[in-house]
């Protein structure tokens, strides 16, 4: 896989703070964004390009390896560990011969690229990067499980969404990452989701919670109303003398269990008590009157 200066892609300098990089990527992922691209090649890969460079630079140990040791970050611990045995294995070589800069360029290039020999002849062979990718959806997205093809490196992965994913989540898809160098495993597809909400619905996990508008003659004497649930509709019998702020729980109205099939939480109401306005004039001499009986 070629070599992607993170830095440039997010147009930013190498000394830019974490809020430098976050505002970049929020920038630029709003205008490269799929949904704002529709059958746009191009547009698609910056936008890969552009998470693939946050998921780097924003997480600090990352970016202080992607700075130390560029294209090949991944392999840094891999890396300090073969740079401290040859340090070793030079320093206790019996001809006293000098460690010099140029023969550690080629000890460093033999492990990521050339021959990779290790001890005996053998080839050294290590683990394809890791990949990272945002995938964004809708909530109503998730609320049943589906397949998605996505575009990744070039290639097209057809992936199941499990209903019930929950925004920030992340998944693995096992070696669609890079691929390994020398034979080496390749790396994994690491998918985090990022849902947006627009419906009138909060959600916590599998519950879902609504406030529903009630008038004060259906609060006061009760009587049938019908609310919406995420996916449909039913009926509600509203009990005398409802309180403003009272909660109903419909068991199962809520939201899909991740990876329990058949299994939802519960839709939580609140009623809000609206008062009526602009009273006409014997309306507000029936409400004095019941203002007198009440007293």
């Amino acid at each position: 896989m070629a070599f992607i200066d993170y830095y440039k892609v997010l147009g930013i300098p190498k000394t830019a703070s974490e809020n430098d990089i976050k505002k970049a990527y929020r920038k630029l992922a709003r205008k490269y964004h799929p949904d704002l691209n529709p059958d746009n090649a191009e547009a698609e890969k910056k936008f890969k390009d552009i998470n693939e460079a946050n998921e780097v630079l924003s997480d600090p140990e990352n970016r202080k390896k992607y700075d130390q040791y560029g294209e090949h970050w991944q392999h840094a611990e891999e890396y300090e560990k073969a740079r401290q045995q040859e340090q070793y294995h030079r320093q206790h070589q019996s001809d006293g011969g000098r460690y010099s800069e140029e023969g550690f360029s080629e000890f460093f290039e033999h492990m990521f690229g050339g021959s990779s020999r290790g001890a005996g002849g053998r080839q050294v062979r290590f683990r394809g990067q890791d990949f990272n990718a945002t995938l964004q959806l809708d909530l109503k997205d998730v609320f049943a499980t589906h397949k998605r093809t996505l575009t990744v490196n070039d290639k097209n992965i057809r992936i199941t969404i499990p209903a019930g994913v929950e925004n920030g989540q992340v998944i693995k898809i096992k070696g669609h990452g890079g691929k390994g160098i020398n034979g080496g495993p390749n790396g994994d597809l690491y998918i985090q989701f990022s849902i947006e909400n627009h419906s009138k619905f909060k959600r916590d996990k599998s519950d879902l919670y609504v406030t529903v508008d009630l008038d004060i003659y259906k609060a006061l004497l009760g009587g049938d109303i019908t609310v919406d649930t995420f996916n449909g509709k039913v009926k509600l019998s509203v009990k005398p003398e409802t309180q403003n702020g009272t909660k109903v729980k419909l068991k199962g109205k809520g939201f899909p269990k991740y990876k329990k099939e058949g299994q939802f939480g519960d839709l939580i109401i609140t009623y809000n008590i609206k008062l009526p306005t602009k009273l006409s004039e014997k309306e507000k001499v029936l409400i004095q009157q019941l203002q007198t009986l009440r007293a």
